[in-house]
């Protein structure tokens, strides 16, 4: 049995038919197992025997569109891919928090990256674009009230829509819940 997550896009908790339960819902009615939430901004685990990740990502998203109406995107990752992530430490030592905000923004499987990454943002620092876990990585400087990088607007410019960001912390806590026995 596989572990992924499926990374959500534009969940809103607050929204209708965007609670964890329902999510966690639409992954248990297509039978995987052992589903599970982490936060409440769509990172749903769970384990399958299915390894091609293009066509559960097109099934998952397809159910949660007929289902509970969300259209915003769905990107898998499984455990080992996440895992060799974090073993890479690709921050080096850095800690999350405020100046500090590490982000971690995920390709759709098949989405190529961008070869020209913009490095003219003073509030971004590109760590650069991760093949395993298909991700780019970055310092966010948030340390200045009301101050807003343009890598995202960049990032979903080059990408479109089959990109989703979560940070360091979100991931780190991922793995670890996928890793319980």
């Amino acid at each position: 049995m596989k572990r992924y997550v499926a990374l959500l896009r534009g969940i809103a908790p607050a929204q209708p038919n965007n609670s964890n339960v329902q999510l966690r819902g639409v992954l248990e009615g297509l039978g995987h197992e052992r589903v599970e939430s982490v936060l409440a901004s769509g990172n749903i685990l769970f384990r399958s025997e299915q390894t091609d990740v293009p066509q559960l990502e097109q099934t998952i998203q397809e159910a949660l569109v007929a289902d509970l109406g969300i259209g915003g995107g769905t990107i898998i990752r499984e455990l080992g891919e996440l895992r060799d992530l974090l073993d890479r430490d690709p921050f080096d030592g850095l800690v999350h928090g405020r100046g500090t905000y590490l982000i971690a923004t995920f390709l759709k499987d098949g989405v190529a990256p961008a070869t020209q990454i913009p490095d003219d943002d003073p509030l971004v620092r590109v760590v650069g674009f991760d093949e395993g876990a298909r991700a780019f990585l970055a310092v966010i400087d948030n340390s200045t009230p009301g101050a807003t990088p343009d890598f995202m607007r960049w990032l979903e410019r080059a990408h479109g829509k089959d990109i989703t960001t979560r940070t360091w912390l979100t991931v780190q806590r991922i793995v670890k819940k996928l890793e319980a026995p």
